[in-house]
């Protein structure tokens, strides 16, 4: 499952950084929801369908990929698209995403507190999952009637930069032409962008946003979900310890994060205190590592009890959520207008990058326990 959702997603959203100026942002977008929603309809009628276990396991992983693999075209397109708009609406895109594993969480708790069979519980998740597919494809077709929306596309197809206009005028007197815009038509009145030369605007917020996530897929959940609890004794707590103290407490503490860039963003774009802050999370792998991980064969146990575990999931999610934002939200804007959408694309790649980069070491880390 790991291989077939992280390399389409990496390879696609890496695609999806340099064609994303030859495919139109429409196509991409509501293309890849349709591709989606069909895939969580026919996973939700194979959950009321009894297969043999071959064929059931190869389509599974054959619908893993091609959601990872549009879904990862649709990631990369909406970063691409925020890019364009203010700093401040990213922040939602990237709450949401916290959000739909808030939900996600909470939905498991709540199937294990209703003692419903698995089978309908699957297919409540799905049926739930194109539900809200098919609300996001309604509001995009809706986006571009927006006044707001047109205002900012129109800026962004428009506006050229001042070395952009100099060359213009170069062209005017070197050649005479009568219509010194002739020359951009063939691209829609935009001027080529480099993706090399807008990186380097912009890598140490990809490199950070990389490595946020090469710290927390590393750790979480293949080692926070092996964790004992050492207060539950057989009860009730037992039961729920993971779903609560690890899936639910870990996205609700990354959706406060990443929701709190709306109302603050410290520190700026340009201070060293955001790559020193991402470098500082490194620190949540050995403690992660050092608490009641069971079984385990070369570490000790140093942070038996609970609460050590929950207080550390609290600043472990809390700064991943912040800090991830933050990171996507200022990316684009160290770029000029024609180049963000290109830029967001970029750091949508580094996401997907660190989401796979972690996804690798967990076998390590776990490993090492």
């Amino acid at each position: 499952m790991t291989l077939c959702a992280m390399v389409p997603l990496l390879i696609f959203t890496c695609l999806n950084s340099f064609i994303h100026q030859r495919i139109p942002q429409k196509l991409r977008i509501s293309g890849s929801l349709s591709v989606i929603l069909a895939v969580f309809l026919l996973t939700a009628l194979l959950v009321k369908v009894d297969v043999t276990p071959l064929p059931f396991f190869t389509l599974t992983m054959i619908k893993i990929i091609f959601i990872n693999s549009f879904g990862a075209v649709l990631q990369g397109s909406l970063f691409g698209l925020a890019g364009i708009l203010p700093t401040s609406y990213t922040t939602p895109i990237m709450s949401g995403q916290g959000l739909a594993g808030t939900f996600a969480a909470f939905s498991m708790i709540c199937a294990l507190a209703s003692g419903s069979a698995l089978r309908d519980s699957a297919f409540g998740y799905f049926i739930t999952a194109c539900f809200v597919i098919l609300i996001a494809i309604i509001s995009y077709l809706t986006l571009p009637r927006m006044e707001f929306f047109q205002y900012y596309m129109e800026s962004n197809g428009s506006r050229l930069s001042a070395d952009d206009e100099n060359k213009m005028d170069l062209l005017r007197q070197e050649n005479g032409k009568k219509d010194p815009m002739a020359s951009l038509t063939e691209h829609d009145g935009k001027p080529d962008v480099s993706v090399v030369k807008i990186f380097r605007k912009i890598w140490v917020m990809a490199l950070s946003v990389c490595f946020i996530f090469t710290v927390t897929i590393g750790t979480f959940p293949a080692v926070t979900v092996e964790v004992k609890s050492t207060v539950a004794n057989g009860g009730s707590w037992e039961t729920y310890f993971i779903p609560v103290s690890c899936f639910l407490l870990f996205n609700v503490m990354d959706w406060a994060g990443r929701s709190l860039t709306a109302v603050c963003m410290w520190p700026g774009k340009d201070s060293r205190w955001i790559p020193a802050l991402v470098g500082m999370r490194l620190v949540f792998v050995p403690l992660f590592m050092l608490c009641n991980v069971q079984p385990r064969h070369y570490l000790p146990v140093l942070f038996s009890h609970d609460a050590w575990y929950i207080v550390f999931m609290v600043l472990f999610s809390f700064s991943n959520g912040y800090l991830a934002s933050l990171c996507m939200c200022f990316g684009p804007k160290k770029v000029s207008q024609q180049e963000a959408e290109t830029a967001g694309a970029i750091m949508a790649f580094f996401l997907s990058l660190g989401l796979a980069l972690g996804a690798a070491l967990s076998f390590a880390f776990r490993a090492i326990i």
